[in-house]
């Protein structure tokens, strides 16, 4: 089985994201959406409200899971069988970043770096804008999935 991860924090899944995972999903025969937990950062939505977002969004799809991890992204990997990371690409500077990060996972594993460039229409949204439009009550609702509409935070 062709399994892949989509990592990522999620804070919250943009429709930038969601063209990656419609798009990979036909790639794999499992696409686990792996919501990463890290200590540092902040978050503007809890854990289980990023989950329920991806989980609404494609609870159609038999192919898509959703999975919490901590740790090393090739870790995860390891312990769910997964053979392939999965990572969207907006622009060059997403390219550099995500280029070190997949030659460091592939120094530390086997395992391999899928690249997706997002649509076109979609390559400007990124979560963190999308948290600064709604912290300053701005339309979202352009720029997330439906299942994120209307659950701002204050």
């Amino acid at each position: 089985m062709r399994r892949a991860i989509f990592p990522g924090s999620f804070d919250p899944i943009t429709l930038g994201h969601y063209d990656i995972i419609v798009r990979g999903v036909t790639l794999f025969d499992e696409l686990v959406i792996a919501i990463g937990i890290n200590a540092e950062k902040k978050y503007m939505f809890s854990l289980e409200e990023r989950k329920r977002f991806i989980e609404e969004a494609f609870k159609h799809e038999p192919k898509v899971k959703v999975m919490i991890y901590e740790g090393l992204t090739v870790e995860f990997c390891k312990k769910i069988d997964a053979q392939f990371i999965l990572r969207g690409l907006r622009n060059p500077g997403d390219f550099e970043f995500e280029k070190a990060i997949a030659h460091t996972n592939r120094k530390l594993s086997e395992i391999e770096t899928v690249f997706l460039l997002t649509s076109s229409g979609k390559s400007y949204i990124s979560s963190s804008i999308v948290r600064d439009v709604i912290r300053n009550n701005g339309d979202y609702t352009g720029l997330v999935p439906e299942t994120v509409r209307f659950k701002e935070k204050t």
